[in-house]
C-alpha cells in the first residue's frame, strides 16, 4: 500500500488509524459510494470541501459524506459574511489533492479546518487519505487535536 502525504504525517504523530482500500469508479466519487464501497454508515464517510471566505480567504470544511454545506453557516464559523466553494481547477493548486482524494491532513498551506460536530457521534470516521481509493479511519478527536480543526455547526 502507497504511504500518502496524510499517512506519514500521522505516523510522523504516532496518531493511530487504520486504512482501508476500494475500487475507484471515475464515473462517480460521491461519497455515498465510497461509503458503500467501504460498507460503512454514509454518516461517517466525511468529505473535505475547500471554500473561499470574503474576508479570511480560503478555510476547509469537512461533513458528513450525505449531506452538503450550508455556505452561511461555513461563512459564520470562518469568521466571514459569505463564502463560496473554490473552482474545481483551483483544487489541486491550493491543496495539492484532486477531486475524490482531497484530505484536510498535509495540504500545501496550513488552511483554517472545520468539521461538523456529528463527527463526535462516532468512536471512528472515514476522511480520505489524499488520494483517490483509499481512507483513513481514525478517531474524530485525533483528526481534531491533529489538524486544530474547529468543531461547529456546517450543514
Amino acid at each position: 500500500m502507497k504511504k500518502t502525504n496524510a499517512i506519514r504525517l500521522l505516523d510522523k504523530q504516532k496518531i493511530k488509524y487504520e486504512t482501508v482500500e476500494y475500487t475507484v469508479d471515475e464515473t462517480d466519487l460521491s461519497a455515498p459510494t465510497v461509503a458503500s464501497k467501504l460498507g460503512q454508515n454514509v454518516e461517517q464517510v466525511f468529505k473535505t470541501l475547500v471554500l473561499r471566505g470574503d474576508k479570511t480567504g480560503v478555510f476547509v470544511c469537512v461533513i458528513p459524506g450525505n449531506d452538503e454545506v450550508d455556505l452561511k453557516k461555513a461563512a459564520k464559523i470562518s469568521g466571514n459574511k459569505k463564502a463560496e466553494m473554490i473552482q474545481m481547477k483551483e483544487l489541486l493548486p491550493l491543496t495539492g489533492y484532486i477531486r475524490g482524494g482531497c484530505t484536510p491532513i498535509g495540504m500545501k498551506k496550513p488552511y483554517p479546518n472545520y468539521i461538523h460536530h456529528s463527527c463526535l457521534d462516532f468512536d471512528f470516521i472515514f476522511i480520505s487519505a489524499g488520494q483517490r481509493g483509499m481512507q483513513i479511519k481514525l478517531n474524530p478527536k485525533n483528526l481534531i487535536d491533529f489538524a486544530r480543526m474547529e468543531v461547529g455547526e456546517l450543514i
